[in-house]
């Protein structure tokens, strides 16, 4: 058999290795949902989950090791075997070399679950080590954070492994079930929206709202407050596992002193007030896991609103919630949201009911920039300018000592 391939044939082989190692992770991750689904597998699986406690040490050596041999071990072998037959009809097409990575990757799972079901190389899982959580949910990777949620937050959801490409697609990186949700500017259209497309999520909503006269469905918390008075929320920040920033204003045309100053006080600096109010309560290892704050910066950060002082006022807040993800304690996700009915653009051209939708929709995908519009200049003008500024940021200021 020729195995001296020509520079385009070899980057073919590549691209079909990298194929059937995603392909490996897909079979995973498929096993993993089984478990959780499939009555043969649940009993193994939960087997899995009954091994650790709330920090990730084991309850015992010797439960942790029946859950490597009954619940690890067949994935690996599910895996190893599957890719092995994807390789082998992949051969007769002349395409063996690169096929055959994922069945060596998947033995890079199968050997070390062997020896952690015999109690050897027990520090090969990466994804279950004992002890606080130091970083937040990654996006792009599974980490500890990550995975300790499907453990402790929903088991029915976070299932994947390594990378969250099956969650991604089954919307299942983030689960609102249980989750007490408060959301500013809820008597608005989008506010309102949000409350009832969070609420069918299973959601437990907060409505934080100006308006005394506004009244929500029953199930539906209501908190009032005016702004200025931000720090009276405190308290209520703290019993909250996502804050939605999503109160505004539009002075339109007016470029008076009075509307500078109203612009900026409630676009960014009341919403500043209470992002950082809301970050003061993530102090224990389980608030990086589950806590999220969600601030709604409006496509304004990168295209006009032909309302000169909320473009400025947006800006300004979008260009500092950048900054302070450099150092948050938990996830921070950008709304980043189009011209949309309202009562701060009656000519909008989306409906807040859609919009809502789709901002959960895209949560629930791990999405941290989530970007709703029809302008589709957006979808390239505003990562470019989030990862030039974010790089900025990153290398003129440093983190303060006090910061959380």
């Amino acid at each position: 058999m020729d195995v001296n391939l020509l520079p385009s044939e070899l980057f073919i082989q590549a691209f079909l290795g990298l194929g059937s190692v995603l392909a490996a992770e897909v079979i995973r991750d498929g096993y993993h949902l089984a478990g959780h689904y499939w009555q043969p597998l649940q009993g193994f699986h939960n087997l899995h989950h009954k091994a650790y406690r709330r920090d990730l040490s084991m309850t015992s050596l010797e439960a942790y090791k029946k859950a490597q041999w009954s619940n690890d071990v067949p994935e690996a072998i599910a895996m190893v075997a599957l890719t092995a037959a994807i390789a082998g009809l992949a051969q007769t097409c002349g395409l063996w070399l690169g096929m055959w990575a994922g069945c060596l990757y998947s033995l890079g799972f199968l050997i070390p679950a062997i020896a952690r079901s015999q109690g050897f190389l027990l520090q090969t899982d990466l994804t279950h080590k004992p002890g606080d959580l130091v970083e937040i949910p990654s996006q792009w990777s599974v980490n500890r954070t990550y995975h300790w949620r499907h453990h402790f937050d929903q088991g029915n959801a976070y299932f994947c492994s390594t990378v969250p490409l099956v969650d991604k697609v089954l919307g299942t990186c983030l689960s609102l079930k249980g989750k007490v949700v408060g959301v500013t500017g809820a008597s608005g259209a989008l506010g309102q929206a949000l409350v009832e497309e969070l609420s069918a999520q299973g959601a437990r909503v907060v409505a934080i709202s100006t308006n005394a006269d506004v009244r929500f469905k029953s199930g539906v918390d209501v908190l009032y407050w005016q702004i200025g008075g931000e720090a009276q929320l405190k308290a209520s920040l703290e019993g909250m596992d996502i804050l939605i920033l999503n109160h505004g204003t539009n002075v339109y045309g007016d470029r008076s002193y009075a509307a500078v100053q109203k612009s900026f006080e409630v676009n960014a600096f009341s919403t500043l007030k209470l992002a950082e109010l809301f970050l003061e309560t993530v102090t224990k290892s389980s608030h990086r896991a589950i806590k999220e704050l969600w601030v709604n910066t409006s496509e304004a950060e990168v295209n006009p609103a032909f309302s000169p002082l909320y473009e400025l006022s947006k800006r300004t807040l979008g260009d500092l919630v950048t900054l302070r993800r450099l150092d948050a304690p938990c996830i921070i996700r950008k709304l980043v949201l189009g011209p949309f009915k309202s009562q701060l653009n009656p000519y909008g051209v989306m409906s807040a009911r859609w919009v809502a939708w789709a901002i959960v929709a895209l949560a629930k995908r791990d999405f941290r920039d989530v970007i709703v519009t029809i302008n589709p200049i957006t979808y390239i003008a505003f990562p470019l300018k989030e990862l030039y500024q974010s790089l900025y940021f990153k290398l003129c200021t440093r983190k303060s000592k006090h910061q959380v």
